[in-house]
């Protein structure tokens, strides 16, 4: 008689009962705790990165206002390690506010700053974003042209019919806005051509180490031309190294923005130059 086939006494754990599942759920409420606790605190700022002319000794063409917040420890946290967790909440349009609060009073304090802040899509339409640009724009009227909104692909692709107007009625104003991480894989191109974004900002997962990698090279063309195609300022992220500056000045790129060039500051760069004057 053949013996009896034992199998092994396995237990799947999928869903809620799984150890990681249960890890990412604790660890994304304390972000939200981290970053709820910031904002009631107003321990928020803007970290402002340059983006420089991609021409020899190119000047800075403008500035990112990057989203910080800092936790009860006084650890700056930076966007990347929230935002995601936080995008589609309450939390995430209290954060687009706070953002763009603080971009106008940056660009009310420094008559030659033109600065790029975020938000996303989710935010079109929220009643104190709105409040909060209407009265910047009425305290000085120089700031619309200078002030550049930034929207993400993935954000501007979940409701581009809104979007599309959204931007129509700020551009007809003297805003403009800047298509982030292009080419990351969201953006179908007949919305694209409808968009009419001023700035595409090609996605840094194709620009750095890009001077030795000619698949990278091949990608950040072709996202070059579609941009020259319907004459969109373009901007290459996370340009780290010099080779990779000079590689991407020679292909054509308008500007270029990454650590080659500056890493973000908490202390605005116009004032960090007043205060050294004084001292």
């Amino acid at each position: 008689m053949p013996s009896a086939k034992i199998e092994p006494n396995l237990t799947v754990e999928t869903g809620q009962d799984s150890p990681l599942s249960a890890a990412i759920t604790q660890r994304d409420r304390d972000i939200m705790q981290t970053v709820q606790s910031a904002i009631r605190r107003r321990e928020v700022l803007l970290a402002f990165q340059p983006v420089v002319q991609a021409v020899e000794h190119g000047q800075t063409a403008f500035y990112e206002g990057l989203i910080r917040v800092i936790d009860e420890s006084g650890r700056v946290i930076p966007a990347r390690d929230f935002i995601d967790t936080i995008e589609t909440t309450e939390l995430g349009r209290m954060m687009d506010c706070l953002s763009l609060e603080m971009g106008l009073i940056a660009l009310a304090e420094a008559p030659d700053l033109r600065l790029a802040v975020n938000m996303s899509a989710r935010s079109i339409g929220y009643p104190r974003w709105k409040k909060i640009l209407d009265q910047g724009l009425a305290r000085d009227d120089t700031i619309a042209e200078r002030l550049i909104l930034e929207i993400t692909e993935s954000s501007a692709m979940v409701m581009p019919d809104l979007v599309t107007v959204f931007m129509r009625d700020l551009q007809s104003r003297g805003i403009a806005f800047a298509l982030d991480d292009f080419g990351a894989g969201y953006t179908a191109f007949r919305y694209l051509r409808e968009f009419y974004f001023d700035i595409l900002k090609i996605d840094g997962q194709f620009i750095r180490g890009i001077a030795d990698n000619p698949d990278n090279q091949v990608l950040a063309s072709a996202l070059i031309a579609i941009a020259q195609h319907f004459d969109m300022f373009t901007v290459a992220e996370n340009v780290e190294t010099a080779r990779d500056a000079a590689w991407l000045a020679a292909s054509g790129i308008d500007c270029m923005q990454g650590f080659a060039f500056g890493a973000p500051s908490l202390v605005p760069p116009w004032r960090e130059g007043r205060e050294k004057r004084r001292a």
